[in-house]
């Protein structure tokens, strides 16, 4: 059975950090892309940034700069580490893992960037 557990998020003050990770079992594996989307109320799931197997990275132009996804494939976590975060990161954040036909999310954790 595979599974992504994610941690780390919580609320935090506008310009702080936090670190969320994910932790992937079952068949996930180093060949899977693997990355985190998030959710605000009312709108619709978009990608925050994913990596490759082969460690290359992709990010929504939000958050550019801020933001940098990394993976350990021995572990098989994948990270997230978030900067100067803003309101509007405000969501829940998802791990997901993908290969091929292969698809897996994490249950989500919220991050809440509030003064």
């Amino acid at each position: 059975q595979a599974q992504l557990v994610e941690s780390g998020g919580g609320l935090v003050q506008p310009g702080g950090s936090l670190r969320l990770s994910c932790a992937a079992s079952g068949r996930i594996s180093s060949i899977y892309t693997m990355g985190w989307y998030r959710q605000a109320p009312g709108k619709e799931r978009e990608l925050v940034a994913r990596i490759t197997g082969s460690y290359s990275t992709n990010y929504a132009d939000s958050v550019k700069g801020r933001f940098t996804i990394s993976r350990d494939n021995v572990k098989r976590t994948v990270s997230l580490q978030m900067n100067s975060l803003k309101p509007e990161d405000t969501a829940v954040y998802y791990c997901h893992a993908a290969w091929t036909s292969y698809v897996y999310w994490g249950q989500g954790t919220q991050v809440t960037v509030s003064s």
